[in-house]
C-alpha cells in the first residue's frame, strides 16, 4: 500500500534491526538514513555482562530508489526541538537524536513493552509527512505514532494483533481533546 514516493520507518535494537535493513534492501527499498536514537535515561543492564543498551537504530527507507519522497528540511533545521540536547538551533538535523524514553504521563493508561516517546514520533511524522497524508502503523501497539499523526493534522490507520494494546490505544486517543492537544 506504500506509494512510490512513500517512506517507511523501522526501529529496533541490535537483536533485529540489521535483519530488517537487509530484508528491506532485498525487497528493493532504498535506505535514506539510519537514525541513532540515544536514550540518556536508558534502563541499566541488570546482568552486568554487557554494555548498557542506550540506543535504538531507526531505518528510514523509500519504496523506489528514484521516487521523490517528503523531507521537511526547513522544519527539521529550524524547528524547536528542545527535548533533544544534541540538536543545535538553526543547524541541520543530524542522524543522532537524544531523547528520553516515554514520560510517565505517556503511560498513564498503561504501557507497551516497546513504547516509543511521543517526542520521537512527532519528529518522524513531521519530518516525512505533510498535512492530510495517511500514516499507517501496522504494529501500532499503544498508538504513539497515531497520536503524533493526528496531533499534526495527518490521517492515521493503526493495526495490531493484540486486543489489549488496541484497547490501550483507544484509551490514549480518548485523552485527545478537540483542539488537538494531547492529554495522554
Amino acid at each position: 500500500v506504500l506509494k512510490p514516493g512513500g517512506t517507511l520507518w523501522v526501529s529496533g535494537t541490535y537483536h533485529s534491526i540489521y535483519q530488517c535493513g537487509h530484508a528491506l534492501q532485498s525487497l528493493g527499498y532504498h535506505i535514506l538514513n539510519d537514525i541513532s536514537w540515544f536514550k540518556p535515561n536508558a534502563s541499566p543492564n541488570l546482568s552486568c555482562r554487557f554494555f548498557t543498551a542506550s540506543h535504538e537504530t531507526i531505518i528510514w527507507a523509500r519504496k523506489e530508489k528514484k521516487a521523490k519522497h517528503t523531507f521537511n528540511y526547513e522544519l527539521m533545521k529550524g524547528g524547536n526541538w528542545s527535548e533533544d540536547k544534541l540538536k543545535k538551533p538553526g543547524l541541520q538535523m543530524r542522524s543522532v537524536w537524544s531523547m528520553g524514553t516515554p514520560k510517565p504521563e505517556e503511560k498513564k493508561f498503561g504501557k507497551h513493552p516497546t513504547q516509543k516517546p511521543l517526542d520521537l514520533l512527532r519528529r518522524i511524522v513531521l519530518a516525512s509527512t505533510n498535512k492530510d497524508d495517511i500514516v499507517l502503523d501496522p504494529f501500532t501497539g499503544s498508538s504513539t505514532t497515531g497520536l503524533a499523526a493526528i496531533e499534526h493534522g495527518r490521517k492515521f490507520i493503526g493495526v495490531d494483533l493484540d486486543k489489549n494494546y488496541l484497547d490501550l490505544s483507544v484509551k490514549r486517543f480518548g485523552g485527545f481533546s478537540r483542539n488537538n492537544k494531547l492529554n495522554i
